[in-house]
């Protein structure tokens, strides 16, 4: 059994994009029932310009407890199918259906874009129900610079 051990490849290492040290803050004003509908996926952090995978998109539907999520979303150049519940937990806070929770870090007022990330800083995308005008993804990315995360690896779709 040790020597099958010794053999075994070590785990990548984990990729994080947010400092740990710096604050963290959800959008308390969020409206969980007003996402519903399509969202395409304009934007996600990546540790490479080039990713692997295209935008991904998910599809939010209300749901007993929350909101019912299926679809697909690029986290760091890799497709991730994501299908489940999305409950509400807290101001912003979505505890998401075997994976670790999904902070609303900025909606703007019209319900049109969503800034999503993680207080571990592992993963963080950007969502619009269309094509993200210039100004909301640069409102997203700086929302994204304010909570800790590496500036620059934000990559647009």
């Amino acid at each position: 059994m040790m020597a099958v051990s010794a053999c075994a490849a070590p785990a990548p290492p984990t990729i994080v994009f947010r400092a740990a040290s710096v604050p963290i803050y959800s959008a308390a004003a969020f409206q969980p029932p007003q996402i519903a509908g399509r969202w395409n996926q304009v934007a996600g952090y990546q540790a490479t310009a080039r990713g692997k995978c295209a935008a991904g998109g998910l599809e939010f539907r209300p749901a007993p407890g929350g909101l019912a999520v299926d679809g697909v979303l690029c986290l760091n150049g890799v497709e991730r199918p994501v299908s489940g519940l999305a409950t509400p937990n807290g101001p912003g806070r979505l505890a998401m259906e075997g994976q670790e929770d999904w902070w609303i870090l900025w909606v703007d007022s019209g319900y049109r874009t969503l800034a999503i990330g993680t207080p571990s800083g592992r993963f963080g995308f950007v969502l619009d129900r269309g094509a993200a005008a210039g100004d909301r993804l640069a409102a997203a990315r700086e929302i994204f610079d304010f909570n800790g995360y590496v500036a620059g690896a934000l990559r647009a779709f």
